[in-house]
């Protein structure tokens, strides 16, 4: 496995892993017409390209040379900042950390993670804020892992459907 940056040839399947991971983990919880609207607004080809090719988001991608394995995307400004009452004056948002659903438990996600933390850290911000499902327990413990902590309740709306989320913040100070 090696860890990358995102290219613009990387934008379809970046789009097809987020949406496919995306379906499998909460699709059920919306309804079709929800669920397809977030996922064109979050996960069209188009949006990834938007990303891939600004200065907001930073993709880090996990392939073994022939398929995509996994990503994370880190993005500053944070959009959990305003959200936070920790009062953190730097942080970035770490806004998707998926694995194909194959890879699960053989440490892709582990490898992600500790390149999201070292880079936010070699950037100079001050935390790393995720949100997390309030229902999706395993996402919670591993994020406990790393010293993320929840710090919040926020809302996390797909159409007009909105779901409880926890703000989970990690300090790099």
């Amino acid at each position: 496995m090696k860890l990358r940056p995102a290219t613009p040839a990387d934008v379809p399947a970046l789009a097809r892993l987020g949406r496919e991971s995306f379906v499998a983990a909460f699709g059920h919880l919306y309804s079709e017409k929800n669920l397809n609207a977030f996922l064109e607004m979050a996960y069209s080809e188009e949006a990834v390209s938007g990303e891939v090719a600004g200065e907001e988001c930073i993709h880090r991608l996990a392939d073994d040379g022939t398929r995509l394995l996994g990503f994370v995307k880190l993005c500053h400004p944070s959009w959990y900042a305003d959200d936070s009452p920790t009062g953190m004056r730097n942080p970035i948002a770490l806004g998707q950390l998926y694995t194909q659903p194959d890879t699960t438990g053989q440490g892709i996600g582990a490898a992600l993670m500790d390149w999201a933390i070292a880079e936010a850290r070699a950037r100079g911000h001050d935390a790393v804020q995720l949100s997390v499902w309030a229902g999706n327990h395993g996402a919670q413990r591993f994020y406990q892992r790393y010293g993320f902590a929840k710090v919040a309740d926020i809302d996390f709306w797909v159409g007009d459907h909105r779901d409880d989320e926890y703000l989970f913040e990690l300090r790099l100070d």
